[in-house]
């Protein structure tokens, strides 16, 4: 029988889909609308990366480079080969995950932050390769045709409102993906790597196996948010989505929100655009760097007293009311 509190839970996360989903017809403002795309598409993102950092505890800083394959695979088939976007999208996504478990298989290897300073490095010699193939126009970077408008193209020049809707399917397919992964078999096993590779490799689970899994669907949902952006902007260059400041923010988004939990990233990406547009704002160009700082004390608050992030100290409010009221204990991850 469905407690109060996961009714209240579950009627609060259909009136917040309600809403989203009527945002950009009763908010009609380009800014506003921008801005709610920004959040969608950070979050997604997050939850992306949130598969691989957060439930099977393999933290990685190099995500930007399957942003940016999935960025440049759809932009180079719709603009040297006149493809559509959508099949770009797929394509990016497959070729991301093909690449991840061609790093993966050695980088898992390495343990704890060795992992993460190879996924690193492998992003900026990634980046310094494409800044340097003239196949991809290099530095100077990719402009997408306009030719093809409208949703068979995925380019909107009228309204950004087509965009906020494909950023919220990205996002709600991408929630869907972890929260399956969570509630299957394959996410009890993440959790069992996550906590003592050691332990899980004693009871028969094949801790590269697992891994490869959880980066490969990772790097697949990451690509297609790269697929979007150039869509969005109709602009790529190794800048703009190959930058290991991304792969910085991808992991802050999870980080501030809520490692190993489902709407974590969700929170985490609301917070950290929230603060990068408004200090964008306030300080222009003379702030730049300012965001940064501002989530960065942010962070190292939620790592003092509450290292489950935002999402983990919610969920801790929720397992104490549980306790209050002798209601069925929540294990961390599977709340918020």
């Amino acid at each position: 029988m469905m407690d109060r509190l996961t009714l209240v839970k579950r009627i609060l996360g259909l009136a917040v889909l309600i809403v989203a989903l009527g945002f950009p017809l009763i908010v009609t403002q380009p800014t506003m609308v921008n801005f709610a795309i920004l959040i969608l598409m950070a979050a997604q993102l997050g939850v992306a990366w949130n598969i691989l950092g957060g439930y099977a505890g393999q933290v990685s800083l190099g995500h930007a480079v399957f942003y940016g394959i999935g960025a440049y695979t759809s932009s180079v088939l719709a603009a040297k080969f006149g493809l559509s976007p959508w099949l770009g999208m797929l394509a990016g996504g497959a070729i991301a995950s093909g690449f991840a478990l061609l790093i993966g298989w050695p980088c898992f290897r390495l343990k704890g932050h060795y992992f993460a300073m190879a996924t690193l490095a492998i992003a900026a010699i990634v980046e310094v390769l494409v800044t340097n193939w003239d196949y991809v126009e290099g530095a100077i970077g990719i402009y997408l045709p306009m030719t093809n408008s409208g949703w068979a193209g995925m380019v909107f020049t009228r309204s950004k409102t087509p965009y906020f809707y494909i950023a919220l399917g990205l996002l709600l397919l991408s929630l869907l993906v972890s929260r399956i992964l969570q509630k299957s078999y394959i996410g009890y096993y993440f959790r069992a790597i996550k906590e003592d590779p050691d332990a899980a490799r004693s009871l028969g689970i094949n801790l590269a196996r697992y891994k490869l899994v959880a980066i490969a669907a990772s790097a697949f949902l990451t690509a297609m948010g790269g697929t979007l952006y150039a869509q969005k902007e109709l602009f790529i260059d190794p800048g703009s989505v190959l930058a290991g400041s991304l792969s910085i923010k991808i992991a802050l988004i999870a980080i501030l929100g809520g490692v190993g939990t489902l709407f974590g990233p969700v929170v985490g990406a609301l917070v950290l655009i929230a603060i990068e547009e408004f200090t964008r704002q306030i300080f222009g160009s003379t702030g730049m760097g300012t965001d940064m700082i501002i989530y960065g004390g942010i962070i190292v608050i939620i790592a003092m007293f509450s290292p489950g992030g935002i999402a983990g100290l919610l969920g801790e409010w929720e397992r104490a009311w549980r306790a209050r009221r002798k209601l069925v204990y929540t294990p961390p991850g599977d709340g918020i």
